[in-house]
């Protein structure tokens, strides 16, 4: 079953064409809760957008044309914002049609390990009931897979127009910050009271989800930052940290850089304890 559209009395809509989600809740009154999940570093360890590109690059090695641009733009990272360098990242992916982004799409989703600790937080919400939501800003069209996989009824990513082939930077919408409280409140309004919704609790690593926690009766952060470990604890939000893939900075380092030159069959630990 698509998950995407499992959910009682919401129906979703994605057309690549418009790069929109719309939602119609029918149920207003609906007495479950909501989960609003982040996915990288949340869910799992890692940024999915260097697992996604050393998985295409371990098959098609001459997409490696694509680190040169992306390191000759990099100083210009600041001016170009998170939305301008994920399109300039994206360019490994140039000139793949919409089928073959698919098929990686779907293989990758069920490739990935996660964290059992916040999957079982994700399990238990499900037999509360609850509304469960991924909402990442990450590319939408391997997020759908993935929210498929874990079940989830509704996931939001960045959406990417990948019609009719990748263009070298491709237009998205960056799902980020506010920009998931935005998409939230355009696709659940009746489950919003005084700008909260309504028995819900956020799940995320980072403080560019802040804007989504304030929105949140409840809070869990996981492997949260110093800055967002004292923002935590004096808000009394929840704090786990699962154990992540790497012992050292440096070991994080070396392993990302390998993760996106396609290098070495699995820097990213997947599928390890």
């Amino acid at each position: 079953m698509d998950h995407a559209l499992a959910t009682p009395g919401l129906q979703v809509i994605n057309r690549p064409e418009t790069l929109r989600t719309v939602a119609h809740p029918t149920e207003p009154n609906d007495p479950s809760g909501i989960a609003l999940f982040d996915l990288d570093g949340t869910l799992l360890a890692w940024d999915c957008q260097v697992l996604f590109c050393h998985r295409v690059l371990r098959r098609e090695p001459w997409r490696l044309f694509y680190l040169p641009i992306f390191l000759a733009v990099l100083p210009a990272c600041k001016v170009l914002g998170a939305g301008g360098m994920k399109r300039v990242f994206l360019s490994y992916l140039w000139r793949m049609n919409p089928d073959e982004l698919a098929s990686h799409a779907r293989a990758f989703a069920h490739e990935l390990s996660f964290f059992p600790e916040v999957v079982e937080k994700l399990e238990a919400h499900r037999r509360a009931g609850d509304l469960l939501v991924l909402a990442s800003a990450s590319p939408e069209f391997y997020v759908r897979e993935i929210g498929r996989r874990l079940g989830f009824d509704l996931i939001l990513g960045t959406p990417v127009e990948t019609e009719p082939r990748m263009a070298l930077f491709p237009d998205l919408e960056n799902h980020k910050g506010a920009a998931k409280v935005t998409r939230l409140q355009a696709l659940l309004p009746e489950r919003f009271e005084n700008g909260v919704l309504r028995r819900s609790h956020g799940y995320t690593d980072s403080t560019a989800d802040l804007p989504m926690l304030k929105i949140c009766e409840q809070a869990t952060l996981v492997n949260p930052s110093a800055e967002l470990t004292a923002i935590g604890r004096e808000q009394g939000w929840t704090i786990l940290r699962p154990a992540r893939p790497w012992r050292s900075k440096f070991g994080r380092l070396w392993r990302t850089a390998a993760l996106v030159t396609g290098l070495g069959r699995n820097p990213g630990r997947l599928g390890k304890a």
